[in-house]
């Protein structure tokens, strides 16, 4: 089996390194990621200017590729030039920080393993709920048995997986939920600074709060409960619901 790692937070970030550790035990992984932190990018890809490699080391070892880009760059690049043959899997994570409802939408991490999905090949993103320094050992055992399962049991071209793992002891994680996308979202502030020249300039702040409707069985609902949260996620925007309807009130224009 062969596995192509990447993320959202840098090639040097430890939930990197605690998936490779992990996955290396059943695969050959190979490492593309961003060669900086790219969180909340998107689906981004890079256009206007080349994308730099870089051999990356760790303790004087080769580690993976570098890439002065995007995680979707990373998932591009990694499939159609550095991985040198067929990719049986890609995981991307483990993030710093849950991506769930309305924020998949901005994560990186989810957008390589999307990307991964547009090019057919089986991807996850997995996620750990804490935005402190933490142990990613649990959520790296989580990714592991995913793996597994996923390179035995096909779920379909251009199916991905979304996984979220709560920032608790193993022994305190409530169980799995398959779940929906769910409505949560970042509640935006923005603290106002002013530099030594008199220049304003704005952090943007926030935290991810359950929406007013939030259902019991969405992703943040379950994660918040304690639980491993799973949910199948593809590339399709359409508003399905609202297709018959708009093609009706199209037509009496």
């Amino acid at each position: 089996m062969r596995y192509l790692l990447t993320n959202d937070d840098g090639i040097y970030a430890r939930g990197l390194s605690a998936l490779y550790q992990e996955l290396s035990r059943d695969a050959e992984c190979l490492i593309v990621a961003p060669e900086i932190e790219q969180s909340a990018v998107g689906h981004a890809i890079t256009l206007l200017r080349p994308l730099m490699v870089r051999r990356a080391k760790r303790e004087g070892e080769f580690y993976g590729h570098a890439v002065l880009g995007t995680p979707a760059d990373c998932v591009k690049l990694g499939i159609r030039e550095l991985a040198g043959g067929p990719v049986d899997l890609v995981v991307s994570g483990i993030n710093r920080g849950a991506n769930v409802g309305i924020n998949v939408l901005y994560s990186g991490t989810v957008s390589a393993a999307t990307e991964a999905a547009i090019l057919g090949v089986p991807a996850m993103a997995v996620s750990l709920d804490t935005h402190r320094e933490a142990d990613y050992t649990v959520a790296a055992k989580v990714a592991r048995r995913l793996a597994v399962w996923m390179t035995n049991n096909g779920l379909g071209r251009g199916v991905a997986l979304n996984v979220n793992v709560p920032a608790l002891p193993e022994d305190r994680i409530r169980g799995i939920a398959v779940a929906r996308q769910g409505r949560a979202r970042l509640m935006e502030s923005f603290e106002r600074r002013v530099d030594p020249r008199e220049h304003e300039y704005y952090w943007l702040a926030g935290e991810t709060q359950l929406a007013a409707d939030e259902e019991p069985d969405s992703d943040a609902s379950a994660l918040k409960r304690g639980m491993i949260t799973i949910t199948p996620i593809d590339y399709d925007l359409t508003c399905h619901e609202s297709l018959g309807r708009l093609k009706d009130l199209i037509a009496k224009i």
